[in-house]
């Protein structure tokens, strides 16, 4: 089998009750993304198709969507090329982010009831209480879960569609740094004083700590990112 089809074939995965053109489009990004499909690689329908046993329209459907989040580009002639993600796509990505996560969690802490804040604090005792018991994928769900409490409550609906978007690109990186026993009791000990500087009100700490939790993040996922050589 073609090196960039047993690539995808890898990370395809129909065991859940997706849409094929959504289970395909997940599996490109996350080969493009980890670094499985080199930047400069031609992506062949015919191949794909052949190989992965699948029409060409979801795989149409996922290179346009690919096209759209510049991890891939039409060149005349050539078809669609891997762009990938770099490094430094990764630094501009978490810049953005701490600018956005910090005003989420400042207008969630002001929106947000007695009755929420205890709801939060549970969920983070819930994480304390079962970071070396539950399986590596249950705790990157309750990571996830923290962080998306905040953006319900935030109130700002286009603000999160734009850090979903960007979480897109480094969402394979975040889950493999979460699956670090020392990154996972670090990011924790990150959300209980975000979770405490909500309490308190306080903004400037609220900017303070998702600064340096959204930096220790990023050098976790550079550090993988350089491991998977995609300088």
């Amino acid at each position: 089998m073609d090196a960039t089809v047993q690539a995808v074939a890898n990370n395809l995965d129909l065991s859940q009750n997706t849409p094929l053109k959504d289970a395909l489009l997940d599996a490109l990004r996350k080969t493009i993304i980890l670094g499985d499909i080199a930047a400069g690689t031609r992506i062949n329908e015919k191949k794909l198709s052949e190989g992965l046993n699948v029409s060409r329209t979801p795989i149409r459907y996922a290179l346009r969507r690919l096209a759209s989040e510049n991890l891939v580009e039409s060149i005349p002639g050539v078809s669609m090329v891997v762009r990938g993600i770099t490094i430094k796509d990764a630094y501009e990505i978490f810049d953005i982010r701490k600018e956005l996560d910090a005003l989420a969690t400042r207008k969630a802490m002001l929106r947000m009831t007695a009755v929420d804040f205890e709801t939060l604090r549970e969920l983070l005792e819930q994480t304390e209480r079962e970071l070396d018991v539950v399986p590596d994928i249950t705790m990157v769900s309750y990571f996830t879960d923290f962080n998306q409490f905040i953006y319900q409550h935030c109130e700002m609906p286009h603000l999160v569609t734009i850090v979903f978007k960007l979480q897109a690109y480094l969402v394979y990186f975040r889950d493999i740094s979460i699956m670090s026993r020392e990154r996972r009791a670090l990011a924790l000990q990150e959300h209980w004083r975000i979770y405490q500087a909500m309490v308190n009100q306080d903004e400037a700490q609220i900017n303070l700590i998702i600064r340096e939790h959204l930096g220790q993040s990023l050098q976790f996922i550079v550090k993988e990112m350089r491991a998977h050589n995609l300088d």
